[in-house]
Order: structure tokens, then C-alpha cells, then sequence
């Protein structure tokens, strides 16, 4: 399967019981049936430092952001599911952007984002179910020469939204987040094939 699209998938959330893990395997799984290559990312496991520009130049960049790096280049779709804080996106998520962002070497800037193709999406307790995150998560990715697809999804009543499988209890929410999962791989290969 060496052909298949490849989609990395994260929460931006290091939280153990995390609703965006649980939301974002959803997407994975939807991408996988559509015939992806997937990888589930949880950022728990490449601690960094915050982004900060006099480190960087003493130290150079930190090995996990390389890895992280080298992870999202590795692929061609981000799967991305974002709580949402103060309105907007986690101080984990933001920081993991920045870190990625740094060129290596004689690597072009953004590298590990030019011509990659992301679906988000949200969970949140709240009424609007971390809406107001996509927002900023879209504009940042955009920014960033992400193709962000214009399909995304905000669970809210994420504390009862999930059943004890991690399936979303609406089969219709269920549904639209492993479409977009799909969608992502969809796009993926029409612009890379």
C-alpha cells in the first residue's frame, strides 16, 4: 500500500481522556476506510519547550520538533482535532505549529506544511462545541499554505456525546466526522495523482 495516501492524525490536546483524541480517531478511521495510510499522532509524546527564537538559535531545533517535523512531511493530509480555549486553539496545538514551522538546514520554509491538505474538527462540553477554535485553527493553517477543506464539525455536549467504544452516540456526527476523514483522502489523491 505504498501508493495510499498518507494522513497524519492529532488532537491538540495532551489531556488522557481527551474528546478531540476520541474525535479525531473517528476521522482516522473514516480516512482509513477510504483507502489512507494512517498515523495517530498524540503530541503527549513530543514534549517541547515553548517556541522561543533565543533557544532555537542556542540549541538548534529541539529533537522532537524535528520528529514532528519529519512526521508531517512525511505525509500529505492533517487530521486535526482542536479543543477549543478562551476561544480559540491550545496553547499545545499553537506551539507545535510554531516548532513545525522552523526550516531546517536548506529546507524550504514550511516545509512540513506547503501542499498538504487538513480536515479539522472540534469536541467541546460547551454549546458551540469549540467552534470559535476552528476559526483560528483555519486562518493559521491557511496561513501556513495548508489546503484546509471547507468541511469541519463541532460536537458539543462532548461529555455526553461519546459512547464507552469511543464511537460518537449520533450515528449522523459519526457520519460527518469520518467523512471528513475520507474527504481529506479524497482531495489528497486527486491532487496527487
Amino acid at each position: 500500500m505504498s501508493d495510499s495516501p498518507r494522513i497524519l492524525a492529532f488532537a491538540g490536546s495532551a489531556r488522557k481522556d481527551s474528546f478531540n483524541k476520541r474525535l479525531v480517531q473517528i476521522a482516522a478511521n473514516g480516512a482509513r476506510a477510504a483507502g489512507a495510510d494512517v498515523t495517530y499522532l498524540d503530541l503527549r509524546d513530543l514534549p517541547l519547550p515553548l517556541y522561543d527564537q533565543d533557544l532555537e538559535a542556542e540549541q538548534g531545533i529541539p529533537e522532537n520538533a524535528m520528529k514532528l517535523k519529519e512526521l508531517m512531511k512525511s505525509h500529505q493530509g492533517f487530521l486535526i482535532a482542536s479543543p477549543e480555549y478562551n476561544s480559540s486553539i491550545t496553547p499545545l496545538l499553537k506551539n507545535a505549529i510554531d516548532w513545525a514551522s522552523r526550516p531546517a538546514g536548506d529546507e524550504p520554509i514550511l516545509a512540513a506544511f506547503l501542499d498538504k491538505v487538513a480536515g479539522i474538527m472540534s469536541a467541546s462540553p460547551g454549546g458551540l462545541g469549540g467552534l470559535r477554535g476552528l476559526v483560528h485553527l483555519r486562518s493559521l493553517l491557511g496561513n501556513i499554505q495548508v489546503l484546509v477543506l471547507p468541511d469541519q464539525y463541532a460536537v458539543m455536549g462532548a461529555h455526553e456525546a461519546f459512547n464507552p467504544d469511543g464511537t460518537l452516540k449520533d450515528s449522523q456526527q459519526q457520519e460527518a466526522i469520518e467523512k471528513i476523514g475520507a474527504k481529506v483522502v479524497a482531495v489528497v489523491t486527486k491532487l496527487n495523482g
